[in-house]
């Protein structure tokens, strides 16, 4: 499951591509500061409860429990990708706004767990801030850590940044410049997210608020903080058509999930283009949330995995397409036909065999009857879909002759049957 997917065009809704992402067709139609919108409403939604903000989410109420009222009261999101999270693992949650998600996480990860939560607005990390203490002791661990910073740029530290600012104020050109390079050191040496450290990215309709043209960093950065094999699960509003310029237009429906919903293909493009694999809607909700214009809006939640990158190596390693479909194809163009031996490197036969994950149970793995060292292993063409013969795997020269009397009767309690 090497290389990526290089279409970088949408499609109109005719079948033709118009050369440019959605986000980035937009991003030429907007008139004003997409971040001070989003931030002055949530911000004031961290006082207040605002209804409009986002579409009514069930969840379970066995985690509500616990948390204080002013959290539920000033939770804002579409989903939950919480029920996806296990315990033990690292978690990032992007926008975590008050805190509910958080304290959630916190209770299903358990005390070897780890819940990282993000957010730019000041009022929000507040709330979540002000109930730490009781929430860790309500919970009976201290696993939760909320840091301010931008979730289009996790490796920033912004209160580490602010703290540089009050103490060199930026006056001028030059004191500019220092603090740009202040900014710089302060990803590099205290990145705020680092690589490779969380298991479960988690987001609960947040990514739409960000800037279109930060779009696709934003993707880029959550591929970078997950380990390999960690996976995203993120809950989002997305259209069925592109918005019009009449929603475009309103700064209310930018900060409102309307304005900035990924178009309902695009949001799972979004992922494979970041270099994504295993890519699912575990949920799409049937009715719209709203119709404005003409457009449905609605709840989305998905599933992207990260650790398809590396050498293709050939081991003699064949995997079997289960069923039920007659083929598959995945990401990366492999075709995988229902019931045949189709040839794969090692990574990727390690992919569709993991039992935890995308792939699980659809898949069964042929090794070879005389295992292929890694470091003998020659590469592997990805690009060419071929059935993989059995006697690459059993040997050129098997002739074992193996029957009932040497395996077992096939029909008794310990049998085949």
């Amino acid at each position: 499951m090497s290389g990526s997917d290089n279409n970088n065009g949408s499609n109109n809704g005719n079948g033709q591509s118009n050369g440019k992402s959605g986000s980035a067709a937009v991003a030429a139609r907007v008139g004003f500061n997409v971040e001070q919108v989003v931030k002055d409403r949530y911000g004031a939604g961290a006082n207040q409860r605002e209804a409009a903000l986002c579409c009514p989410t069930s969840y379970d109420a066995s985690f509500l429990k616990i948390l204080p009222k002013e959290i539920l009261e000033r939770d804002y999101g579409c989903g939950d990708p919480s029920e996806h999270v296990g315990e033990g693992e690292t978690v990032l949650d992007l926008g975590s706004g008050g805190g509910k998600i958080c304290y959630i996480l916190s209770q299903k990860v358990g005390p070897t767990g780890r819940v990282i939560g993000v957010d730019v607005n000041d009022e929000m990390l507040g709330l979540a801030r002000q109930y730490q203490d009781e929430m860790a002791q309500k919970i009976g661990q201290d696993n939760v850590r909320f840091l301010k910073g931008k979730i289009q740029d996790l490796a920033l530290n912004l209160d580490m940044a602010e703290a540089w600012l009050r103490q060199f104020p930026v006056t001028d050109v030059q004191s500019l410049s220092a603090f740009e390079a202040e900014c710089e050191r302060l990803r590099r040496e205290e990145t705020l997210i680092p690589d490779n450290s969380v298991d479960v990215v988690v987001s609960n309709c947040v990514l739409n608020l960000v800037a279109p043209a930060e779009k696709k960093k934003l993707f880029d950065e959550i591929f970078r903080v997950l380990k390999r094999g960690g996976r995203a699960v993120i809950s989002d509003i997305v259209c069925d058509e592109q918005p019009t310029q009449a929603i475009l237009d309103d700064p209310d429906m930018w900060s409102g999930c309307i304005s900035g919903a990924f178009g309902e293909t695009e949001f799972p493009q979004m992922f494979e283009r970041a270099g994504f694999h295993g890519i699912e809607i575990l949920k799409r909700e049937e009715q719209p949330w709203q119709t404005i214009d003409g457009v449905e809006f609605r709840s989305m939640t998905l599933c992207a995995y990260k650790g398809k990158q590396g050498p293709c190596m050939d081991r003699n390693q064949a995997a079997v397409y289960l069923g039920p479909w007659k083929h598959v194809v995945d990401d990366d163009g492999h075709t995988y036909f229902r019931g045949q031996r189709m040839a794969v490197c090692d990574k990727t036969f390690k992919l569709l065999t993991d039992p935890n994950g995308p792939y699980a149970g659809q898949f069964a793995g042929v090794e070879p009857m005389n295992e292929v060292p890694i470091d003998q292993a020659k590469p592997y063409d990805c690009h060419v879909n071929a059935v993989r013969d059995p006697r690459q795997t059993k040997g050129v020269a098997y002739r074992a002759n193996v029957g009932a009397d040497d395996g077992g009767d096939c029909c008794s309690p310990q049998g085949c049957c």
